[in-house]
């Protein structure tokens, strides 16, 4: 609608404002359309007419930088229930950050449903989600347009034609059923992608890890990202690749060894341990955490003269926890599979809170390793059951109500939810979270009853993670 028309609109309008008939000032158009009623009828006409027009043609237009996006896909698991709804936006509500909100999608989509879009979207870089949501992820990360991921196999040539969500889960699957050919795949394709995403997709080669993959990973030392280079760096070392062969002064696995006391404990059997040095100032606490941090298990191991299995078996938890802590992050980083069950065999044995350390290797255990440890801090150490909270790469729904009885770890939720220290009772809500997505819907049920009990209100909004769990009774129902 041009301006003289937009005009003779306005004109038209003042005219029925003030009680006065506009037939005369009609295009001539709409007096055909009206010509023929009567007075009255024909100004009803116009009016309708009039409404039309300035409905679609003064409509404001769409910036250009709008783009039309294609619909959103649909994934495939039903929406969560429209009855769920609210219980579910209170879970989210009360969640501090993404990663938690997604343990909500996680602990949905174990149920058999996916969330409304309304109610939570995965970000275009989500990489905790689950893969129910890759569609959404790639919808999210597309600017021009969603491209449909071929049915195919992911190959060099329809790689482009995956977006990265997709592109990663079918590698992912493919390195778990075919790793030399996902390998092949990125010795072709990870070169010609930015620094971010040939990171991410390093990352899967822990999936079927074997010496076969050592060669592509040992390529990766030229790499044009440093955080590339040390990620293979990492991954070679759990294969027992060593990355520093110096040994001289200014190397800093060497440097790090200086920070480990070697000795020798038993008055028959002499045997060789390995104790961290008394330390003599925050910067000196400092460097070493950045040694740990950057060297790896084998090449420390290797610098005493020993195997890895050798040197975890003669390391003295317990005498520095600050060095505990960081030597069980750099096995997970790079100790090999073998080293890494071998130490959490061994904490998890002895009990107590040297089993804590555990909770750092568990991106690299097996369910089975993981469920134990849950269960044996709620049992033996009730003390640090806060630990919890930082459980990680845990499985959804499995935690039963007799593991929570079976010891002192219910007692001490219980205490903390009864007394009066602000401070435990923020770590009992955190706890509750935790529980949340462990539990199962029955276990959620009736921890809600005991914590009620010892005196939170019903609707505190610490329960509602659990809540929601407790509803969601089922796969589809």
């Amino acid at each position: 609608m041009n301006e003289l028309e937009q005009t003779g609109l306005a004109t038209m309008r003042d005219c029925w404002i003030t009680g006065g008939t506009a037939f005369d000032l009609a295009p001539a158009a709409w007096k055909e359309i009206a010509g023929g009623a009567s007075p009255d009828e024909r100004e009803r006409l116009l009016l309708a007419i009039a409404a039309q027009a300035l409905d679609v043609g003064l409509r404001p237009a769409a910036p250009k930088s709008l783009k039309r996006r294609p619909p959103l896909p649909r994934l495939g698991l039903p929406l969560l229930p429209e009855r769920l709804r609210p219980l579910l936006r209170a879970a989210l509500k009360n969640t501090a950050d993404a990663r938690r909100k997604a343990r909500v999608a996680t602990l949905v989509a174990g149920r058999g449903y996916v969330l409304h879009p309304m109610d939570w979207m995965p970000s275009a870089s989500d990489q905790n989600s689950p893969d129910i949501y890759a569609p959404w992820i790639d919808w999210q990360a597309s600017v021009e347009g969603l491209k449909i991921a071929p049915q195919e196999q992911l190959t060099v040539q329809n790689w482009d034609d995956f977006y990265p969500a997709a592109r990663r889960i079918a590698l992912t699957e493919m390195r778990r059923r075919d790793p030399a050919t996902a390998r092949s795949l990125m010795e072709a394709k990870a070169p010609g992608e930015p620094a971010e995403v040939r990171l991410a997709l390093i990352e899967l080669m822990h999936f079927g890890l074997t010496p076969e993959d050592a060669p592509f990973l040992k390529s990766l030392a030229t790499d044009r990202s440093g955080k590339v280079q040390e990620l293979a760096s990492r991954l070679l070392a759990r294969l027992g690749e060593h990355g520093r062969v110096g040994g001289g002064a200014d190397d800093p696995v060497a440097e790090l060894a200086a920070f480990i006391a070697e000795g020798k404990s038993g008055f028959i059997r002499r045997r060789t341990t390995y104790t961290p040095a008394k330390l003599k100032s925050p910067a000196q606490e400092k460097r070493r955490a950045e040694l740990f941090e950057t060297c790896n298990l084998v090449d420390l191991a290797s610098r005493f003269g020993v195997s890895e299995p050798d040197f975890i078996a003669a390391w003295q938890f317990g005498a520095d926890n600050n060095a505990d802590i960081q030597i069980s992050r750099m096995v997970a980083a790079s100790g090999s599979d073998a080293a890494v069950t071998q130490m959490a065999d061994t904490l998890i044995a002895e009990g107590g809170k040297p089993a804590l350390f555990v909770l750092h290797l568990t991106p690299r255990l097996d369910s089975r390793r993981k469920r134990v440890l849950v269960r044996l801090i709620l049992k033996d150490t009730p003390q640090y059951i806060s630990a919890l909270t930082l459980a990680e790469g845990f499985e959804a729904n499995w935690l039963e109500w007799p593991d929570m009885t079976n010891g002192q770890g219910l007692a001490a939720l219980r205490s903390a939810v009864a007394g009066d220290d602000d401070a435990m009772k923020r770590t009992a809500d955190d706890l509750l979270e935790t529980m949340g997505f462990l539990a199962t819907a029955a276990t959620g049920e009736k921890l809600i009853e005991h914590v009620v009990a010892a005196g939170m209100p019903p609707a505190a909004a610490s329960l509602a993670f659990l809540r929601l769990n407790a509803a969601l009774t089922g796969t589809n129902t």
